[in-house]
């Protein structure tokens, strides 16, 4: 049903018109309690084989919404209400910013990907603190903050761009997550080189700390697909020096040759982040090389590319504790997250693993990787 109506309402709209009403439906469903009970029973069944212990969480289970959906934290319980055991906001950046000019999202419906120039489009971080301290949650879930740096702020000031973003946002945030990958803020992909990430993930750390004493808010650093192995390898070895809590593997390609794509041409060469199922093959290539390194001394977040319970499951045997969706659930509808537990829960069943957490890494240990 939902993909008919993907094809005769929502591909013959804008993208970002199309999100922003879908976006209003879900809050408006999650408003209403009957309506949001309902459909929270039939959206989000829990599988009690799938329940997750990461980064000190518990959780439903370990398919959650990456970020990029919820930038402003506007629909937290309206995503949970739809399945998702986590959701990331964000990217909130210190100061509120429109972004980059529009037309900056763009679906390649026969690639089942999309790209994105939005420039970290959200109304900063005092004003998503507020409204997280102000949420009343209907669901229990577990949010992560996703921050990054504004695009006004020089490179060279980014540590106190960042340490802004986590002084007012630590306190609401079961965990935290520094984004250093995305293409589309000039210059923000350098900050992924070991010697300027160093300083800015201890500043980061120390802020979360100051500002938060009576718990540990876990931190986590998200990278991009596009690092060579020997970088993936170096930012690896940071995370285990500075006593990070995971990575994020990983954020969206600016790579186009080698990952067949069909799209129009004219689509294709549009600058930005690629998403979606072109991604999948390189992201689990990345999990796997930091599986290989860290082990179960780092939580790994597997994203990119996760359209079906089969690529969640693979990733989870390639490493990852977590595992999070966005430009599928485009493609997929609501049912999405449920598609994923109930395929998840079926294959856990018939495997030789009596826990999720026993699968977790086991392709890539039998590898000897």
């Amino acid at each position: 049903m939902y993909r008919l109506f993907f094809h005769l309402i929502f591909k013959r709209m804008d993208p970002e018109q199309a999100h922003h009403l879908a976006f209003r439906w879900i809050r408006l469903a999650a408003s209403v309690p009957v309506l949001r009970t309902f459909v929270a029973a039939f959206l989000a069944p829990r599988h009690k084989a799938l329940r997750t212990e990461a980064l000190g969480l518990r959780m439903h289970g370990p398919f959650g919404l990456a970020a990029g959906f919820d930038k402003n934290a506007a629909a937290v319980d309206g995503m949970a209400m739809l399945g998702f055991d986590h959701v990331e906001i964000g990217t909130v950046t210190g100061r509120a910013q429109p972004g980059n000019p529009k037309k900056r999202l763009f679906r390649l419906v026969p690639d089942r990907a999309l790209i994105n120039r939005m420039g970290f489009n959200n109304e900063g971080s005092e004003a998503v603190a507020a409204r997280l301290a102000a949420r009343r949650a209907v669901f229990r879930t577990v949010v992560g903050v996703n921050i990054g740096k504004t695009k006004v702020v020089p490179e060279a000031e980014a540590a106190s761009d960042y340490v802004l973003s986590t002084e007012r946002l630590a306190p609401y945030a079961d965990y935290l997550v520094v984004n250093v990958s995305s293409p589309n803020t000039p210059g923000l992909r350098n900050l992924q080189a070991t010697e300027s990430l160093r300083p800015l993930l201890t500043a980061v750390r120390e802020a979360a700390d100051r500002t938060v004493t009576d718990r540990r808010v876990p931190l986590l650093v998200k990278i991009a697909p596009d690092l060579a192995d020997e970088d993936v390898d170096a930012v690896a070895d940071l995370a285990l020096e500075l006593g990070l809590d995971g990575i994020i593997a990983t954020n969206t390609t600016v790579a186009r040759e080698g990952l067949g794509l069909r799209s129009a041409p004219e689509l294709v060469k549009e600058t930005g982040g690629l998403s979606g199922a072109p991604l999948k093959a390189r992201s689990l290539e990345v999990l796997r090389r930091l599986y290989a390194r860290v082990g179960d001394r780092l939580v790994l977040i597997g994203v990119g590319g996760i359209e079906n319970a089969e690529d969640a499951w693979q990733r989870i045997l390639a490493g990852a504790t977590l595992i999070q969706g966005y430009s599928a659930f485009i493609y997929e509808g609501p049912c999405y997250a449920r598609a994923i537990h109930r395929g998840l829960a079926e294959r856990l069943a018939a495997s030789p693993y009596a826990t999720l957490a026993e699968a977790v890494g086991a392709d890539t240990r039998k590898a000897g990787l």
